[in-house]
């Protein structure tokens, strides 16, 4: 809860002396003369890795009981997977010679906010907040594996030894997003943990498989193991603990740490996870047709050949920009590009690997949040007066079809939902029915999945803890109807 999403930086510019208007002289010079000493004030501390010297920025908190923070900002993990190392596993950084400055966000991944994915696979903050993630995604670069680093600088009398560590995976729909824009300093300071936010591939990038050797996929995943294993390794440098690194994300982020406790070149590399508002079981986790959105990309781009080694020879040639750009939509509660099942990062079906035991050197804590399935609503029916019948009995049948396709016993599987999700003490309100809506896709898409997970994790005796977030608040983000019935997201809305 402590994690923020950063507003735009602020800029200040001065003009020239000899073509102010409206702007004293005086006025300038002594602006000029207070960043200057701000400037000079400043704490530039540095520090050791194993690849060389960082020089980050020590910030200030507004707020007397948080001490300042030594921010690290834009840290490569990772070589840059450029050219022939697009479609690539992530090699280790370069060691480089004097000290790195590293007090600015280096590049983010190429993406494309605007077409790449529906908007409903989307947060609610993000897309409320366009313009401000907008400003974070500007600079973009294939050179993106970069993580950001928050130190407290004040010391805790209850644990005065390597502190803890969390390493946050950030969200999206595995087509977009970037570490850069969460601030994790409140929670370093206040926590007295390092907090270490990352950039990885994503969408095309990060996720692209041809199902075969050409192109095994799982990239973004892969980046996110490289980016542990250079924590595991350089952690120490900045007074955290390598044993206890907990790796925690939301939506998306948790998906991608839930397939990461099933993955054993992560073994190792982290011992706790936090898993919110998502799971490897989700419906939109695991992508199990990725040649399907690869030969529609390939025909989008002129790539569109037999040969699985010729297609990606050709797509590596393609300018980043022309593959992002591509609007390649996804079936329903899907996803286009994100990770599969390769034998390798993912070696079996998620649910297969759980209930084999595939996670038991980790402790770990998943959660929900009541109503998360609004946008579905939103975006189903017109539903400011409420849902009919026939709006109900529509959007189950578009969710099973969308969902498990036209199997044997369908008209049985959607009266039995129909049958579930009907409150039939009320059953002709059509406030009712959308609120049994939200219900219905709030446990399929986000309950379901992490209430089964965390069953299979606890079912082996490995230690299991789970939540439930409740808080009712008012927001610009939701529709007004919602306030009847539904509790937001603690990062979305304020608290009152």
């Amino acid at each position: 809860s402590c994690l923020q999403l950063k507003p735009p930086p602020p800029t200040l510019s001065f003009p020239l002396a000899g073509k102010c208007t409206g702007f004293s002289l005086s006025l300038w010079v002594l602006s000029v003369c207070w960043c200057l000493a701000a400037v000079k004030g400043q704490s530039y501390p540095t520090v050791n890795t194993q690849y060389g010297k960082l020089r980050g920025v020590r910030v200030p908190l507004p707020s007397e009981i948080l001490g300042p923070v030594d921010q690290y900002l834009g840290v490569p993990y990772a070589a840059p997977p450029v050219g022939e190392k697009r479609f690539m596993p992530p090699e280790p950084p370069s060691s480089w010679s004097g000290i790195k400055n590293t007090t600015h966000f280096a590049p983010v991944c190429p993406q494309n906010i605007h077409n790449a994915v529906p908007e409903i696979m989307m947060p609610i903050w993000f897309t409320f907040n366009l313009d401000i993630v907008t400003t974070y995604i500007q600079d973009q670069h294939e050179d993106c594996l970069y993580l950001n680093i928050y130190v407290p600088t004040e010391d805790d009398i209850r644990d005065t030894g390597a502190k803890p560590v969390m390493v946050y995976i950030h969200g999206g729909s595995y087509m977009e997003g970037t570490g850069n824009m969460i601030d994790g300093s409140v929670l370093a300071s206040y926590g007295n943990v390092i907090v270490i936010t990352l950039n990885y591939r994503v969408g095309v990038l990060g996720f692209l498989s041809t199902g075969d050797q050409a192109a095994k996929g799982n990239y973004g995943l892969l980046d996110q193991i490289q980016a542990l294993r250079w924590i595991s390794e350089n952690i120490g440098f900045f007074g955290g603990d390598s044993n206890r690194i907990t790796v925690f994300g939301s939506g998306i982020g948790a998906s991608c740490v839930s397939l990461l406790t099933l993955s054993h070149h992560s073994e190792g590399l982290f011992h706790r996870a936090i898993i919110q508002s998502g799971s490897a079981l989700s419906s939109w986790a695991v992508n199990y047709q990725p040649v399907k959105y690869t030969r529609l990309l390939s025909e989008k781009v002129g790539c569109n050949v037999l040969d699985t080694s010729d297609m990606v020879d050709c797509l590596r040639k393609k300018s980043s920009r022309e593959l992002v750009e591509q609007d390649i939509q996804p079936a329903r509660y899907h996803v286009a590009f994100g990770p599969v099942i390769d034998g390798d990062v993912i070696p079996d079906d998620p649910e297969i690997l759980m209930e084999q035991g595939e996670f038991l050197n980790y402790d770990i804590m998943l959660g929900v949040n009541q109503g998360e399935g609004l946008r579905f609503v939103e975006n189903v029916v017109d539903s400011e007066d409420g849902v009919s019948g026939n709006d109900f009995d529509f959007s189950v049948s578009d969710f099973v079809d969308s969902l498990y396709g036209y199997p044997e016993g369908k008209d049985t599987l959607r009266e039995t939902i129909k049958f579930m999700y009907t409150d039939w003490a009320d059953r002709d309100n059509p406030e009712t029915r959308r609120k049994t809506l939200v219900a219905l896709f709030t446990d399929h898409q986000w309950v379901e999945p992490s209430v089964v997970t965390a069953d299979l994790h606890a079912r082996y005796g490995s230690p299991t803890y789970f939540y439930a977030f409740y808080h009712h608040c008012q927001s610009l983000m939701k529709p007004a109807w919602s306030d009847r019935i539904i509790w937001c997201r603690f990062l979305s809305c304020k608290i009152k």
